[in-house]
C-alpha cells in the first residue's frame, strides 16, 4: 500500500524532546514500512525516518527564530503533498483542520487523525467537512452532535520494549509529573498533593510562551528545588528514569484530554498512574489495576495510600495489550483498507492485497 504520512512542521518528527503527536507518527510510520508498505512522511527535514521524507523546510520551525508565519510553510507542505495525491493509495493527516479544504479535491481518500479538541471555531469548518474520514484517538474526544464520520477510534501507542520496567520505585520515594507546565496539565495541582503527603514531586516538561506567566506566577514560587523540584524538558531516557523510579505519576488535568500519551509512558515502566477522571483518562487507566481515577484533589491523596497494592508488573501487561504500536497500527491499516476497499487474504502463507 502506498501511504503519505502528513505531520506538522512545528517539531521533529520523532521530538528530541516532548512531542506526542510526532512520537506517535514517527512510530507507527517506521511500523508501516516494517510492514512492507510504502511510506511517505511530510515532515520537518531534520526528522528521522525509515520512509521516504519529504519536506518544505530543513528543520523544525519551533527552532527556528527565521521563521516568522508558520501558516505559510504549512500551505506550501499540503500544496506539495496534494499535488501528488494521485501518487498514494491513501493519505494520513495528523495536521487537524488544516488538510479539510484540501483534501475534497482529489480523488485519494485521506483520513484525519484528531489529535486535538474541538474549538467554537474549528468545529465550523469539521461540520462544512463532516463527511470525511476521521479517526479519534479516544473516544471521550468524539463530540458527536458534529456528526462527523469517523472511520474508527485508534488509541495512540508506544514502543513498549524502548521503555525498562522498574519492578520498585527509587529510594527515597518521590512523585512524578510530566507535561507542559500550563493550567490544563495541572502541574499545580501535583504541587498540592505533593505538599498534602509530604512527598518529594519532581517535575518535567517544557513551557510555552503561552504559559510563561502561570509559571512564573504559580509555580516558581513554590519549586524550592528539595521537596518541589523542576527538573526541565525531558527526552525519551530522562522520562523513562523519571516515571519508572516514582511511586506514582500524577495526572491531576483540569480539561478533557484527548488522549494523554504520558500515562502509558508510565504504566509502561511499570509506575501507576494517579489521574483525574477526565477526557481520555477513563479509556486508558484501568481503575484500581493499573492506578486510580479520581475527581479532586483530596481523592488523589487518598489514592497515594493504596498505591502500594499496584501490581507494577500488570501495569505493563496493560500497555502491551492496549497501547502497543503493534496494537496501533493493526488499527490503522484496517482504516486504510476500508477507505479503498481493500481486499485482504492469504495466499501460500504469504500476505496478498487486492483492490476493489
Amino acid at each position: 500500500m502506498r501511504i503519505a504520512q502528513v505531520t506538522p512542521l512545528w517539531e521533529r518528527v520523532p521530538p528530541p524532546a516532548y512531542g506526542g503527536i510526532e512520537l506517535v507518527v514517527s512510530l507507527l510510520t517506521d511500523e508501516l514500512v516494517r510492514r512492507g508498505h510504502e511510506v511517505t512522511l511530510f515532515a520537518t527535514g531534520d526528522s528521522i525516518t525509515l520512509a521516504n521524507l519529504e519536506s518544505v523546510h530543513p528543520r523544525a520551525i519551533r527552532t527556528d527564530p527565521t521563521v516568522k508565519e508558520y501558516q505559510i510553510y504549512e500551505s506550501m507542505q499540503l500544496g506539495h503533498v496534494y499535488q501528488r495525491a494521485h501518487e498514494f493509495d491513501v493519505i494520513h493527516s495528523h495536521m487537524g483542520f488544516a488538510t479539510l479544504p484540501y483534501a475534497q479535491f482529489v480523488k485519494t481518500p485521506t483520513v484525519h487523525t484528531l489529535h486535538g479538541v474541538f474549538t467554537p471555531d474549528n468545529e465550523k469548518l469539521y461540520s462544512y467537512a463532516r463527511s470525511q474520514p476521521y479517526v479519534s484517538i479516544s473516544n471521550a474526544q468524539r463530540k458527536p452532535e458534529l456528526g462527523l464520520n469517523y472511520a474508527a477510534t485508534v488509541y495512540n501507542g508506544i514502543d513498549v520494549d524502548s521503555y525498562k520496567f522498574y519492578a520498585e520505585p527509587n529510594e527515597p520515594p518521590y512523585l512524578a509529573f510530566l507535561g507542559r507546565l500550563s493550567p490544563e496539565k495541572g502541574p499545580h495541582h501535583a504541587i498540592e498533593i505533593a505538599k498534602r503527603t509530604g512527598m518529594t514531586l519532581k517535575m518535567a516538561g517544557k513551557i510555552d510562551i503561552v504559559d510563561r506567566e502561570f509559571y512564573d506566577e504559580i509555580l516558581a514560587p513554590q519549586i524550592d528545588g528539595e521537596q518541589i523540584q523542576y527538573l526541565g524538558e525531558a527526552n525519551h531516557v530522562q522520562k523513562n528514569t523519571l516515571m519508572g523510579g516514582a511511586v506514582a505519576t500524577l495526572f491531576p488535568i483540569t480539561w478533557k484530554e484527548p488522549f494523554g500519551l504520558v500515562m502509558v509512558e508510565s504504566m509502561a515502566a511499570g509506575t501507576p498512574v494517579i489521574g483525574m477522571r477526565l477526557g481520555s483518562a477513563p479509556e486508558v487507566i484501568c481503575d484500581g489495576k493499573s492506578g486510580f481515577l479520581c475527581d479532586t484533589v483530596e481523592e488523589c491523596v487518598a489514592a497515594l495510600e493504596r498505591v502500594k497494592n499496584i501490581d507494577r508488573a500488570a501495569c505493563r501487561q496493560h500497555v502491551i495489550e492496549h497501547f502497543s504500536v503493534q496494537r496501533m497500527a493493526d488499527g490503522y491499516e484496517a482504516v486504510y483498507r476500508e477507505l479503498i476497499g481493500e481486499k485482504v487474504f492469504r495466499t501460500n502463507g504469504r500476505l496478498v492485497t487486492q483492490l476493489n
